[in-house]
């Protein structure tokens, strides 16, 4: 696995890019073991694809995520103040925001804030056909950074959603940080909304990101088609393969981008030397116990105000606690 191998870039590792996506994949290919931020996941392509994902058998967390709002809009309606924005991080797709939307007449404003720009704009102007009196306005921002909220709901009390369980996505440090920088954006007694997978045995999760009809494994892929397109690299995308498994000490799903054969590959003029078997760590989905997850919450200055669970995926309701 990439943990065992030691291979790094033959060329200077340090290249001075004004891009962030190339600095980010030229720094993650030249860690040991190699990396790549999962957030560059979602271009239009695999925006798209994670779309598909959402909807397949053995993706069971967007179903029960789904279920659970549907199952207690009215009662996390109920914590938003007066005259808010719903402010979602990483939004993607507006669906589950649709649905808080549709039960909180309180909402003035939404504001969804994600890194695909072009998927942003799209779903953005569906939904102010879908509801003529919410003002929308999408911010293209990376969420995990420093963002300008617009002038427009600058005033107004400010709601958080973060669904999906991207929470996961970080290592547990990165979580609090996440969670203490969402608090900066929403203020003090800010209510944040946030979906959490929940715990449950691997025969569970381990088919849910391996889907019998290959999409995760074309959506892992992509990222690679990416760095094709974007950065004029020349991965051969035949020569690697998409790992997911769940790793035990960890409590985490793990998914990588194996190399099935020694090779070599140039991204923007540095060449990455790769052994076979050697791995590209894509992306960490942490599971979470409900109390596991209320202690990262108060530790992160959040107070855990209700939580909502069917067994395999919770959501949690917080109120924020302190500024700092």
């Amino acid at each position: 696995m990439a943990s065992a191998t030691q291979t790094a870039l033959r060329a200077a590792p340090s290249v001075e890019t004004a891009d962030p996506f190339a600095a980010d994949v030229l720094a993650g290919l030249s860690a040991k073991p190699k990396r790549l931020p999962p957030k560059y996941f979602y271009d239009s392509a695999g925006s798209a694809l994670f779309e598909r994902i959402t909807q397949l058998p053995e993706y069971y967390p967007t179903r029960c995520e789904l279920a659970l709002l549907r199952g207690n809009a009215p009662a996390i309606a109920s914590l938003f103040p007066p005259n808010c924005a719903l402010i979602e991080f990483g939004a993607g797709s507006s669906r589950k925001a649709r649905i808080l939307l549709g039960a909180a007449a309180t909402v003035e404003s939404y504001v969804p804030v994600d890194i695909s720009g072009d998927f942003l704009q799209q779903d953005a102007a569906q939904l102010r056909r879908d509801f003529p009196r919410l003002a929308v306005h999408p911010v293209v921002a990376d969420f995990t950074q420093s963002f300008a909220i617009p002038p427009a709901v600058a005033m107004l009390p400010r709601v958080g959603f973060f669904p999906g369980s991207t929470i996961g996505n970080f290592e547990p440090h990165e979580a609090a940080r996440f969670l203490r920088h969402a608090g900066a954006i929403l203020g003090h007694d800010a209510v944040l909304v946030i979906g959490v997978d929940l715990f449950k045995d691997a025969k569970i999760l381990c088919p849910a990101y391996n889907d019998a009809e290959g999409v995760t494994a074309r959506f892992n892929l992509n990222l690679l088609a990416r760095i094709n397109r974007e950065l004029g690299a020349d991965f051969d995308l035949t020569a690697f393969e998409h790992h997911a498994f769940y790793n035990r000490e960890q409590n985490r799903i793990e998914m990588h981008l194996a190399s099935t054969r020694r090779q070599r590959v140039k991204v923007q003029g540095t060449i990455v030397a790769f052994r076979a078997g050697e791995t590209i760590h894509t992306e960490n989905s942490y599971k979470y116990t409900l109390a596991s997850f209320k202690a990262l919450a108060h530790g992160s200055d959040w107070s855990p105000l209700q939580a909502w669970s069917d067994g395999q995926f919770s959501v949690h309701a917080l109120r924020r606690t302190e500024d700092r």
